[in-house]
Order: structure tokens, then sequence, then C-alpha cells
């Protein structure tokens, strides 16, 4: 009796302990529900805006490329694209490989577009346009990320967003750079990797960030030196905030060391020839004390944005953004300064080709998506006729301004689209009706022709030629050792517009050129298998009894060659000096 009375009062503990309330099945399954939609509506939620936004990014990519147009084969397309092409195809371009390997063996960027278009069997022009647009794409994709960071705000982010992709073609002070170039190249690549490595810094997602600028480095040798410093000057703020000489020595140390850093990828040697000095002083955006006021005004007049944006912003309780542009004003600075040890002692000549003020395309970046993001916070707001009278007009001018520098071709130059410049005409017939191995020779200032529109051959026509005044030249300025073959080839190509039949054989005969290009009428002497409104292509006969008053390498005298450097070099001087007005 007295173990069975133990044994219920134990039962009827237990019994009470157990019996506390508990919702019942239903409830539990009712909550479990509730949690479960609500989950599902968040996800569906966060699925659907990145789905807009994403649509809104391909709108404004697509808007962005009709207003600054495409031209895939113009400027420096005649530096980046040959290498994808001989990857592509190895039998082209048999001579004057280095003018464009020096660049490519540089980086992997031919090899990621080439390998992209083989693995996906696309044609050249559609795989160029693909990745163009993608370029842009990703460029927006990264500056709404950052500006997400910056702002709190959809109209702020979109602000920003929108004002780049209306500014893409803008020149960048004395740098002769845009934000986006109208073509593919290994630049546009490693702009949005910068952008990316800026905003996931910013989080201090830094394994992120150090993967986007490895793929910067991979595909320019330069490019990714400046998001480089600009994430360590970063970290050193932040890491030392409020110790002002800590922060001085470290900061002025920090990008000067990640400009240093360049010099591993870029082959320096100790003299140079008088060829290397002459390609080098034609590159004026190189040397900053060459730069003309106005282009000084585009360094000075965004370290002045920047130092009013962040008092500015600092009281209406941004905080974050206030150190943001804090930074980026000390990234400038910064970078001012290196430019003026660089570029004032003669001795580092050769050093002024790591182009320090290149970081001012990383600065103009930022600062438009912060001009961008407080005009659409604190102006354009919900007014859509605000942002109509905003971006309207500016499109129409950037798409004005794009069209006065191509008037000569087509605004866009889609895949598999006829070429209208004649110039184009010429390249393509070539590129359709000649030998692999031809060997080519034209005007060596051929890209500055008033209609050519700087079309470039080798990336066009895929055919060799001899060295140009033009995109060579910078080739030469940051590769000296081709400089005196370079000097070697322009000289013997002028002047070419008093070229007769004769001087043509001396090309043939020294560097193995077999067709030349000519303007209209031609050369008489010369017969020609293509002809149009502005050109003419020409066979050169393998071979020719030499003709009275020819220049001829063997007879040619000292004097003549002095004059011959002399007028070379005043040619080349007038060309940039019309090119830059």
């Amino acid at each position: 009796m007295g173990l069975e009375s133990v044994c219920l009062g134990q039962t009827n503990q237990f019994t009470k302990v157990d019996a506390t309330p508990r919702p019942a099945t239903s409830e539990v399954a009712a909550i479990e529900l509730r949690f479960g939609r609500e989950f599902d509506r968040r996800l569906t939620d966060r699925r659907v805006d990145k789905f807009s936004t994403w649509l809104v990014l391909l709108l404004l990519t697509g808007a962005a490329v009709l207003v600054h147009g495409y031209h895939p084969y113009v400027e420096d397309a005649e530096i980046y694209l040959p290498g994808i092409e001989r990857i592509l195809n190895p039998q082209l371009f048999p001579t004057g490989q280095k003018f464009f390997q020096s660049h490519a063996s540089m980086s992997l960027f031919s090899n990621l577009v080439a390998y992209s278009m083989r693995a996906t069997h696309l044609s050249l022009e559609s795989g160029l346009f693909l990745w163009h647009v993608a370029s842009i794409f990703l460029l927006l994709l990264a500056c709404w990320e950052l500006t997400s960071i910056l702002f709190s705000s959809a109209r702020a982010r979109w602000g920003g967003v929108c004002l780049i992709a209306g500014l893409l073609t803008i020149p960048i002070a004395g740098t002769a750079l845009y934000i986006m170039d109208q073509y593919l190249n290994a630049r546009n690549l490693a702009a949005f990797a910068a952008v990316f490595a800026v905003a996931r810094t910013l989080q201090k997602k830094y394994l992120q960030a150090a993967l986007w600028i490895l793929f910067a480095a991979s595909v320019h040798p330069l490019m990714w030196v400046f998001p480089f410093s600009f994430c360590a000057l970063w970290m050193v703020l932040q890491k030392i905030e409020g110790n002002v000489k800590a922060m001085i020595s470290n900061v002025k140390t920090s990008p000067i060391a990640m400009a240093c850093l360049s010099l591993a990828w870029i082959p320096l040697v100790s003299q140079f020839s008088p060829a290397y000095h002459e390609a080098a002083t034609l590159h004026a955006n190189h040397y900053i004390q060459n730069w003309e006021w106005y282009e000084w005004l585009g360094i000075a007049a965004p370290l002045g944005v920047f130092w009013w944006l962040g008092r500015m912003v600092r009281t209406r309780q941004q905080a974050f953004l206030a150190r943001v542009c804090r930074a980026f004003l000390m990234y400038g600075l910064i970078y001012v300064a290196v430019s003026l040890v660089l570029d004032l002692p003669a001795r580092f000549e050769s050093l002024a080709r790591l182009q320090p003020m290149r970081s001012l395309h990383l600065l103009y970046i930022f600062l438009f998506l912060c001009l961008g993001g407080l005009l659409g916070e604190y102006a354009l707001r919900k007014s859509m006729w605000r942002w109509t009278a905003l971006f309207v007009p500016l499109s129409l001018g950037m798409f004005v301004a794009q069209r006065s520098l191509f008037p000569a071709s087509v605004h866009l130059e889609w895949p598999g689209r006829a070429a209208k410049n004649p110039w184009a005409q010429a390249f393509v017939w070539i590129r359709q009706n000649t030998p692999v191995n031809a060997v080519f020779a034209l005007d060596p200032g051929y890209m500055h022709i008033e209609g050519e529109d700087e079309i470039g051959f080798r990336c066009l026509a895929q055919r060799s030629r001899l060295a140009d005044a033009i995109k060579d030249n910078g080739v030469v300025s940051m590769f000296p050792l081709l400089a005196d073959e370079w000097w070697a080839q322009v000289q013997a190509q002028t002047p070419w517009k008093h070229f007769r039949a004769a001087d043509f054989e001396r090309l043939r005969d020294k560097y193995g050129v077999t067709w030349i290009i000519v303007e209209q009428p031609g050369v008489p002497g010369i017969d020609c298998e293509y002809k149009n409104s502005t050109l003419q292509v020409c066979r050169l006969p393998a071979s020719a009894p030499a003709l009275a008053g020819a220049h001829t390498d063997g007879g040619e005298h000292d004097d003549d060659r002095i004059e011959r450097a002399k007028v070379v070099s005043l040619r080349m001087r007038e060309v940039v000096g019309e090119r830059k007005e």
C-alpha cells in the first residue's frame, strides 16, 4: 500500500510536470504555416526586386549603347583585337606581331575573349558585341551595388547609376580615357572589376574584393593598381582613424607602393634611344606638365567637389558617405603628387608611362555616382519630369558628341552590318580578297586623316602592315625596346603623300611589302585591284627596274636621313596637335 501510494504520488507529480500548457497540434501547424508564408513572401519579394533591378539595368545598358554608339574596330581596338584574332586564326599576322603581342602577352584578356568565342561558336563580330554589352551591364550592376552601400533610398541609387550610364564616354581630364569605350577592350573589363572591388571593400568582404582585383590584374597590367591602392588606403584609414600622424605617414606610402608594384609588369631599361624619346613626347597625356589648363581643371574640380561633398553630406547625417568622399579626396591628392614626382625630373621619363593619372578613372566613376545619388535624393526625387529634363538633354548631348567623333561611320556598327566608311570598306575588301601572309603599307598617320574615323587596319583587315605613327607609337611608349624598329619603319614611309612608284618598290625590297593603300587619285605607274571614292588598294609587282629619282636605301645620304627624320617628327606633331584640338 505504501509502495503503491508512493508510485501513484510520483505518477501524479510527473503527470503535473508533463501537463504544462502547450499549443494544440493544429495551432503549431498554423504558426509554422504563417512563418512559412512570411518567409516565402519575403523571398519572393527579394527575387522580384532583384529581377526588376536587373531588368532596369538591362534597359539602361541598351540605352547606353544607343546613346554612345558601337564601333568595334576604332582607336585602341587596333592594339587589343589582333591578339584575339591571332588566337582564333594562328596564320594571321606573320609579320609585325610584336606591336600588339607586347600588350597581349601581359594579360589574359585576349585568351579569355578568344576562348569564349571558340567555346560558344560565336563569330568574331557577334562575340565582340556581346562582350561589349556585358561589360556595360556589369559596370552598371557594380555601380548599383556601390550606391546601395552609400545611399538608403532607391531614387538616390538610380540617380547615380543613370548618371554613369549617360556619361560613359565623357573624357577623363587629360588621360585620353573614357569611363567606358565604344568598343571592347581590356580597360572595360577592368572598370567593372574595380567598382566591384571597391564595393566589397566598403562591405568588409575583403576576399571578394581581392578576387575582383585579381581579375582586373589578369585582364589589364596597369588598371588594377588603382582600385588596389584605394582599397589599401581605405583599410589603412579605417584602422588608424584618429591618429593623424600615423595616418599621414601610412597613407602617403600605400598608394605610392601600389604604383611601384606595377613596375614588375612593365619592362624598364636604363637608357633610351632618341626614337623612344620621340615616341614618348608625342604622348602628352603621359606627362601632366604638358596638360592644357582645362585638363588641369579636370583634376582640381573633382577634388574640390569631394571636399565640398564630404562637408555637405556630414551635415545631413551621412557619415559613412562623408568618410568615403574624404578617402577619395586623399586618394586623388596622393596620385597628383606621384604624377608630379615621376613627370618633372627628366631622368624619370620612363616612369611617366606608368600613367599614375589614370587613377582619375576610378575617381570620376565614384564622383558621378555621388553626384547622381544626391541629385536623385534631393533634386529629382519622384518627379518624372525632373528626371526627363536632366537625362534626355544629357543623352542627346553625348549622342551629338559621339557623332562628331565618328562622322563618316554609322553610329551603331552592328554585327553583320555593311560598312559605310570608305576606309572600312577597303579594309573589309582586303580581308576577303588578299592572302593571309600579305604585308601592307599605308600612310603612317592614316588614323588621323579626315574621314578615316580612327578605324584600325590590322584589327579590321586582319593583315600585317608596317608600323604606323599613331597606335604603334603608343605601344612603343610603353615598350621602349621596340622604339628603333618602329622609328625606322615610320621614317621609311615618310613623306607618304609624295611617294612615287619607286619608293613603294623600296619598301617592297626592304620590308617585304606586297600591297599598298593610297588615297585617290592614286600613284602613276601602279595598277590597283580595288578602288572606291577615297582609296585605292594596289598590289606591288614582284620585281621592277629601278626608276630615276627613286630613294634607294643604299644611296640615301646622311643629310637625306636627317631631313626625313625632321619631316617625320614635324608631321607627327602636327597630326597629334590637330587631333587634340
